[in-house]
């Protein structure tokens, strides 16, 4: 049985041509033109997939928005906006809508986001709960109030097309948020990449997202795709937005409003179907005040906010993650899951974690590495120097002394321990905190850590850093 789709429009050439293309695409369709006879079509019909103007001679198409989410709340509905109309298709989506397309309208662009949403109304298993992922899912863990509200929230978000920015300090797991979103999405079958905006040069970024073309500069011995067109048709997600540079703001803004990209050297704009996930640990609000960050932009990528708790407001979920985290640990290494002591676990749930989840996986990375007869006991998490120290201090002699405060301990030989693993574990610690002091600019942790670009590269692949 075909797909129906329910056309509301006033302008019967728009009607017309909607009418053609979809039953191209072998769905059958009802046309209004009005909200009156839409509202009549709805309550007697089904439909998988509702596609609105916002003018209508009885009312906006907000207001069908509003009213299918209401009574019909797995019906994906689009709107169709007048060109340049950013603020009517941000108003939208924080209404419900599932995406929207500009007049005049692009047939690809139509043609991508109905194959979209009418994945999404005829396999409800993508907007899976939890507890039904695939193997291999990324959840949110913890049974925590601010845990299971993130859950709810990333399942209601996967629903849309809309940008979502995520808020959050770092290390509290913003891009797994982003994933989460991602594999719950209509668009899990298509590529999730994400980009650290902040380790990326600024002479190679409108390259790395958009492209480039052969001889388009020095060093351009080859056509390049950017990181949009290799996303194509799945999810982007800009980690730390914050540190683009104005230019690039300005590039990235026209690429979300027009939904297409020119390669560097191109005359020649190119089609994107990409859902843009976003966040940053810095406040942009300030930034815009501080004139580093484009209020327009901000509009653009905030259509919603996701806001990821720090480790300190769910403090009840620290255990589960730490056994989540040992047993990854153990799986990568191969050896049997360590346990952790009852004091060990009563000084984790103590701690503040001004790193935040990361900062629990180093903590415990470096302690299975540490522990004797697989029992990790208080003296191996070393959290007696700052557990009564601010963050702020915390962080200020991580970032002055390198992240090297714990190489040089006296370590316990054991019939079992390995050299080699141990070194490794110290190295992958010292790299991580040097990182994250530089806000994952690898360039900027090279010269700190007093080796070439090239050799962190190979460092940080070879201990799955990358």
């Amino acid at each position: 049985m075909s797909a129906r789709v329910l056309i509301v429009d006033d302008e019967p050439d728009i009607r017309e041509l909607l009418e053609i293309t979809l039953s191209k695409m072998s769905l059958a369709t009802s046309s209004a033109d009005d909200l009156a006879t839409a509202f009549e079509f709805l309550e007697r019909e089904t439909f998988n997939l509702c596609l609105t103007d916002m003018r209508l001679p009885d009312g906006d198409g907000i207001s069908l928005v509003e009213l299918i989410q209401q009574k019909f709340p797995d019906l994906p509905v689009a709107v169709i906006t007048a060109h340049g109309s950013t603020e009517a298709a941000i108003r939208a989506m924080k209404a419900g809508a599932f995406d929207f397309v500009s007049k005049p309208v692009n047939l690809q662009k139509l043609r991508d986001l109905v194959n979209s949403a009418l994945r999404l109304s005829h396999d409800p298993a993508n907007l899976t709960t939890n507890n039904q992922l695939p193997q291999g899912s990324v959840t949110i863990k913890g049974k925590s109030p601010a845990a299971s509200r993130l859950r709810e929230q990333i399942e209601r978000l996967a629903r849309s097309q809309a940008p979502v920015f995520i808020s959050g300090e770092s290390g509290s797991g913003k891009e797994l948020a982003a994933r989460s979103i991602h594999q719950q999405s209509s668009r899990n079958d298509a590529p999730f990449l994400a980009v650290n905006c902040g380790a990326i040069p600024a002479e190679l970024m409108e390259s790395e997202l958009f492209g480039h073309l052969k001889g388009s500069f020095t060093g351009a011995d080859r056509d390049k795709k950017g990181l949009f067109q290799a996303a194509h048709g799945g999810t982007l997600f800009l980690d730390e937005v914050a540190d683009l540079p104005l230019h690039m703001q300005v590039k990235l803004l026209r690429v979300i409003q027009e939904k297409s990209v020119r390669p560097v050297g191109s005359q020649e704009e190119l089609p994107t179907n990409v859902r843009i996930l976003s966040a940053s640990h810095k406040n942009l609000l300030q930034e815009i005040e501080n004139r580093n960050f484009r209020q327009d932009l901000y509009y653009r990528i905030n259509v919603i906010e996701l806001a990821v708790p720090s480790l300190r407001e769910r403090r009840e979920d620290i255990e589960e993650l730490s056994r989540s985290i040992l047993r990854k640990i153990a799986l990568e290494n191969r050896v049997e899951t360590p346990s952790l002591d009852g004091e060990a676990l009563k000084l984790l749930s103590a701690y503040d974690f001004p790193g935040n989840v990361r900062e629990l996986e180093n903590i415990l990375q470096r302690a299975a590495a540490l522990c004797e007869h697989n029992l990790i006991l208080s003296e191996h998490l070393d959290l007696q120097n700052w557990t009564t120290s601010s963050p702020n201090k915390m962080e200020e002699e991580r970032t002055r002394s390198g992240g090297s405060e714990h190489a040089m301990e006296k370590v316990n030989v054991h019939d079992n321990f390995s050299l080699e693993q141990h070194m490794e574990t110290i190295e992958r610690d010292i790299i991580s905190r040097t990182l994250e002091s530089t806000r994952w600019n690898k360039t900027a942790a090279a010269k700190k850590l007093g080796m070439s670009f090239r050799s962190l590269r190979y460092r940080l692949k070879k201990l799955g850093l990358e």
